[in-house]
Order: structure tokens, then sequence, then C-alpha cells
């Protein structure tokens, strides 16, 4: 038998001083004492990397890991921003994320996170690749155990994660400011602040709807190169998008820039008849102004097109959710919608499209400057995937499906792809431009209800936009929204309690009781797509390498133990999957397996 190989893992200290990142950990020769995994106690050591605001969890999976027989260090970090520096640089073994579905499908559960190309991904497994795209063309009768088996490969076969659980979305709300019943909690998609109004009406124009996020570095205010908690529920109020999800995660017009959308034979061809009354804003002297250019459909053949390119944009971060899509182009011929079949029914595309419109259509306009939909005269896009991909609504309902403007893009993005310098190049969206300070100059052109005026270490402030849905139920109730950068969930919930701010979304599950105790309060609470688990490194550590020392793990991991921790206000995950199809996997804690596991690793 061949004599075990002695490693060194020299793994990276508690890092608590924002931006300070370390190198990578070393591995080196044998020593006396030590063991195979870092350990100088016959132990395999463990680093667990992790935000301070998620230390209860790691406590919890630190206890795990040690009566299983592991040593575990760990590595907190102060926020996101320096959670991510240590992450990029490989300084874990273990590290604490999450991942919610806002597009509410399940492909978007997998394809940024496992798929070999996805942006989100460090997993290279042609396997999980085939499954994902095999899932990707089947309806939900039939992707049940496609889903089942690719969770099946992903955890229990290579255990490239380790789940913990599904959240419960909550929010409390000041019922004393707000009306509560104009406050949505939706399943999946951002919060929509347009329909949130006041208590006293005649506050809308004078006083500030006051909420909160954890992030106050933005990624981008450019849809297409950020999809984390910074920017999600910024850029779904600025940007407008095809479609929308509603609260239960149904694909719908409402509130979006279609009158209605069809779906042709074949389930290859999607067809969106446009609204002619948005217009995209500006900001001017502090406020939002109406540009005078109308959201229409050479910007969404622009917007989707790039939506869809690597290649468009520096660190383009949502690609991999716009691959299916082959082509976007704008209809003219009224022809094409009379003969194309709806899928699954014998009517037209042009009988959908048509349906409670106040005018028939009666002509297709390529100029978006012509289309009236008054006399009847209507701009048509049709987006067309590479296979038949019904999911692929759910994807133009996310934020980086929203539309930007063609114009004032291209005026903006000068700079070279190939050769852009983050340094020099100042590309759309970019935070610097709304920040106070010498580096202020507020290029953002928004075709949603709300526009980012300026933001500081502190807020964001946004005003809405005059020329969205003026008149409609859509028009934004409240004229100013004050986003505070408030990263402890505690301080928020202060925050909330004390009337600094009026909304606060993310509740922490042990916290219910204080909201729904207060009486100015009320906990606004629902199922959610989000997931905790914990992420392998791929590289340079012997979780990578070793597939038993990752079970080994894996099966360390007590579920239970963390619902009781959260009063029963989480429920069980097997992946990201779990909270949108049953496939009815389970993790079960095995003391047995992690031993036989580790004896395994320590053989290899």
């Amino acid at each position: 038998m061949m004599a075990k190989r002695l490693v060194i893992m020299m793994l990276a200290l508690v890092v608590v001083l924002a931006g300070c990142v370390q190198t990578k950990s070393d591995v080196s020769g044998e020593k006396d004492g030590e063991t195979k995994g870092g350990g100088n106690n016959g132990k395999v050591t463990i680093e667990l990397l992790g935000t301070s605001a998620g230390e209860d969890d790691m406590n919890i999976v630190r206890d795990q890991l040690i009566k299983n027989g592991f040593d575990v260090k760990l590595n907190i970090q102060p926020d996101y921003g320096s959670f991510k520096a240590q992450r990029d640089a490989g300084n874990f073994d273990l590290a604490l994320s999450s991942w919610t579905t806002v597009t509410g499908n399940p492909d978007y559960a997998v394809r940024s996170l496992f798929k070999s190309d996805g942006d989100n991904s460090n997993v290279n497994d042609e396997k999980v690749d085939e499954l994902i795209d095999k899932a990707s063309t089947e309806t939900p009768d039939e992707y049940k155990d496609t889903y089942k088996e690719l969770e099946q490969r992903i955890v229990g076969e290579k255990a490239y994660i380790a789940p913990l659980y599904i959240s419960f979305k909550a929010q409390g709300v000041n019922k004393d400011v707000l009306n509560p019943d104009t406050v949505r909690l939706a399943k999946s998609r951002a919060i929509a602040w347009e329909t949130i109004d006041f208590n006293d009406a005649s506050k809308r124009d004078t006083d500030a709807l006051i909420t909160q996020q954890a992030i106050g570095s933005l990624t981008s205010l450019d849809p297409i190169k950020g999809n984390d908690g910074s920017i999600n529920t910024l850029n779904t109020n600025m940007y407008v998008r095809l479609v929308n999800l509603t609260d239960d995660d149904q694909v719908v017009s409402d509130g979006s820039l279609s009158y209605n959308y069809a779906i042709g034979d074949g389930n290859s061809d999607y067809y969106f008849i446009l609204r002619d009354d948005i217009n995209f804003a500006k900001v001017e002297n502090g406020t939002a102004v109406d540009t005078g250019e109308r959201v229409g459909a050479d910007d969404v053949v622009f917007s989707l097109n790039r939506a869809k390119d690597k290649d468009s944009v520096p660190d383009h971060r949502t690609y991999s959710l716009h691959e299916s899509i082959k082509d976007i182009e704008i209809v003219t011929d009224l022809a094409e919608l009379e003969n194309t079949k709806l899928s699954g029914d014998d009517g037209s595309v042009l009988d959908a499209l048509g349906e409670g419109l106040d005018a028939d259509i009666a002509e297709l306009v390529s100029d978006k400057t012509a289309a009236d939909s008054s006399a009847g005269k209507y701009q048509v896009v049709k987006v067309t995937t590479k296979n038949p991909f019904p999911q692929v609504l759910n994807y133009l309902a996310h934020q980086s499906a929203g539309i930007v403007s063609k114009k004032q893009v291209e005026s903006i993005n000068t700079y070279d792809v190939a050769s852009f310098d983050v340094n020099k190049d100042i590309p759309y969206g970019d935070q610097r431009t709304v920040t106070e300070g010498a580096s202020y100059d507020n290029h953002l052109y928004a075709s949603g209800p709300y526009i980012l005026v300026k933001k500081n270490d502190y807020q964001a402030d946004f005003v809405k936009n005059p020329a969205y849905r003026a008149g409609s139920e859509f028009e934004p109730k409240i004229a100013n929204v004050t986003v505070r950068f408030i990263e402890d969930a505690d301080s928020a919930l202060s925050a909330l309690r004390n009337g600094e701010i009026h909304l606060f979304n993310g509740v922490p599950e042990t916290k219910y009781d204080l909201v729904e105790n207060d009486d100015k309060l009320v906990l606004q609470k629902n199922d959610s797509n989000g997931v905790t688990y914990l992420l392998f490194n791929a590289k340079d550590r012997e979780v990578s390498k070793s597939e038993n020392l990752r079970k080994a793990v894996l099966y360390s991991i007590n579920q239970d133990e963390f619902l009781n921790f959260y009063q029963g206000n989480k429920k069980k995950a097997y992946s990201t999957v779990s909270p949108l199809v049953d496939t009815g996997n389970e993790l079960v804690a095995d003391s047995e397996k992690v031993k036989e596991f580790l004896a395994e690793y320590q053989a290899e």
C-alpha cells in the first residue's frame, strides 16, 4: 500500500479589516506530527469563509465539523466586498454562500452556478452541463426527473456544494407611515416600489419612502453587468422589462413594456406587443426629467442582443441567463402574426397579442416614434430561442433583461471592450458617475419607474420617472425613494423600530417576534427561492482534489440543527433547485459515512 503523503496546508488567518487580502495558501512537504489536510493533531483542517452577518451559520457548521473529527478555522469578513476579495483570492475551503432564484424558474437555479461556462460557476462537469441543457428543453412534467438526477450529481455524487437550508422571505413595514396593502412581497422578484403608498397621500411629493439594503458598493447600474444583492432591487426599479413576475412567480405583462405576449407553436418564437406610453428619464439638477425619447423596439433589440453577447461589455455578469436566445427582431409583417399558431392552441399570435387592446392591431411599425396605440399602430418584437425553451420568459423578467437606451449607452460605451481599462474607461452604469464628489457625472437613462440621482457611502437617492405610465395605475405613487445602506440586520431592525426607515426587507427569522409585537409594525412573510449552502473551493485546496474529503464535509451537515436554531423558520434544502421542484432528494447527516470518507481520503 502506498505510504500516505503528508501535506501542510498553510491556511489563511482570520481577517477582520475590509480590503485586507491574503495570498493563496501554500502547500509544502510533510513535517513530523502533521497529518494530511493540514492538522498537527491527526485531524483534517477546514477553513470556512463568510461574513459577520453569517456568523451564526458559520458557528453551527464549525461545531458540526468539529463533532465529526475536523479542525475548523473561521475566516470572518466584515462585509461582502472583503468576503468576495478573500473568495477570489482562494482563501477558503468552504465559503458560506446563498442563491435566490429571482426568475422563479429552475434553470436559473442551476445554469449560472453549475454549468461549465456559467458566469458564477466553479464547476466543470460535462454530465452536469448535459443535464442542465436537457432540463431546459423540457416541460415541468418532464423535467422533474432530470433535475432530480442533476441534484444527485451536484450533491450526492460529487459534493460540489453542501446545502444548509431554504429561507423564508420576510419584511417589516411601518404601518403608521405606509399602507401595508400597497407593499408587495414577491416570492422571487425584487420589491416593486411603484405600488407603495403612504397612509397620508398628501405626503407623496414631499416625503421620501425610506428603505434599506445591506450592500452599499454597487456592482453596476448597467443591468447586464451585475447580478447580486447590491443592484438587483435598484436595477429592477430603474429598467422596465418585456414581462414581469407576479408575487407567486407567474409570467405576466402587467407593469412591463408589453401589452401582451404570445408563444408561437413549437415554443421557440416569443412575440411581444409594446406599449407606447413610456419614455426614458435622465437626471438634471438633481431631479428626473423626461428625455422625450420613447422606449421602443430598437431599444429592446439592442438591450437583448447585448444581454446575450458575452463580449458586449467587459466583465459581463449575466450572459449565461440569456444564452438560449438566438435572434431578436422587429416584426413589421402583420401576416406573420396572422399565420403563426399559438403554442398548444388553435388561435393565432395576432389574436393573443390583440386581446384587450383599446384599438385593434391595424399596422406594425419599425420606427418607435410612429407607434400610436390609439390609432392601431404598434411595435412587435420577436425573440427566437436556439431550442424550444419556455423558461426564456422567466429570464426576460429578470433585471438583467432591463431595457436600456440604445442611443445613450452607445454614446457612453465608446471604449474598446478588448482593451478596456478600468482605471481610465468609464462604462455606462459605473457607480462612480452617481457617487457624490469629483467623479459625479450622472449619465443614466432609466426606462423604469425610478432613476438613481446620487449616492454616497450611506444611502442612494431615487426619484420617479415623470414619463413612466403617467396617469395609469402603474405610475409611481411616491416621488422620492431613499435606500439606506445598513449591512447589519440587527441595526436595520433597530432603524425600522425607531422609525428611521419605513421598510426592512430581510427581517431575520430569529427576530420575527420583535416585529410582530411592535404596535407600529407589521410582518409580511412569504416562501422564497433563497437557498443557503456551502461552496467548496475548486482550486488549489485539498477539497478541490478530493471527492472523498468533500463528501466527509457534506455528511457532517445536520440541517435539523439549523431549523431548530431558526425556530422552525427555515426549510430543508438539497440544492438551489429545492424551492422550485420537489425532487424527493434529501441530505441526511451520517457520522459513519463521514468516517468512511475521511479514511478513504487519508488513503488516497
